[in-house]
């Protein structure tokens, strides 16, 4: 298996982490870091929704700059060999139903402020990346070469909440198998929260994560049926191999 480069490594990273830890410049002060829930749009660019009354959102409204880590270390003895990835950029509010719709999907709790009126969404556009994968394996990695390239690839946007929602509503048993026979994860009621054209993103009740990964990018509702139906049978072989 080809090992992953540093630009993949980082974006796998930022696109499977549900939460991040941000660094704003405070009006008049200095630096500031909070806790924030996290997801992706298609191209990998970060996705935080956030209240007005958060000392993070009156400092990005003075000062669009910030940093986002994205911490793979969790639950290693020796936290310095996992991976963690820095991105810096800036930080603007967005406005965009579908967008928030995909970060509410994979953050359930976020439902029930989705309409409070001091709540916006934000996303980032990273100028670089600083991925730090181990000992000795140390990047800056310009933004164009973490983003996926998610141009051909609109229609696909339009159409994930459908593909999401029949996944879970009619083919719960292949999500399942997914987390479980593809990744090795504890038998849970599995949910598809998010699909985007590299692969697509489970949670459990009890808070467990997974992502599974296409062999291909994919552009199109099409495209991913066939994709998640490959996954599927490799999954029921992983299960009973011959």
């Amino acid at each position: 298996m080809t090992e992953a480069s540093p630009a993949d490594t980082a974006r796998d990273l930022v696109r499977r982490t549900p939460t991040a830890s941000l660094g704003v410049l405070l009006p008049g002060g200095g630096p500031y870091v909070s806790l924030v829930l996290t997801a992706t749009d298609h191209a990998g660019r970060p996705l935080i929704f956030i209240s007005g009354l958060a000392e993070h959102t009156r400092a990005l409204l003075a000062d669009g700059r910030a940093s986002l880590l994205f911490d793979g270390t969790v639950g290693r003895i020796a936290r310095l060999t996992g991976a963690r990835v820095s991105l810096v950029g800036r930080m603007s509010r967005i406005d965009d139903e579908r967008l928030k719709d995909r970060f509410i999907a994979r953050h359930a709790e976020a439902a029930m402020y989705r309409d409070f009126p001091d709540f916006s969404l934000w996303r980032m556009a990273p100028e670089r990346a600083h991925l730090v994968a181990g000992f000795g394996r140390i990047h800056w990695i310009p933004a164009a070469d973490v983003l996926f390239d998610d141009a051909p690839c609109a229609v696909l946007a339009e159409a994930e909440a459908e593909i999401v929602a029949h996944m879970n509503a009619d083919h719960a048993d292949a999500v399942a198998l997914y987390a479980t026979a593809l990744l090795g994860l504890p038998a849970a009621e599995w949910r598809m929260t998010g699909l985007d054209p590299e692969g697509a993103d489970l949670a459990a009740p009890d808070g467990g994560r997974g992502r599974i990964f296409f062999d291909r990018a994919v552009a199109n509702a099409t495209e991913a049926r066939i994709a998640l139906v490959d996954l599927v049978r490799r999954a029921r072989v992983s299960e009973n191999p011959v």
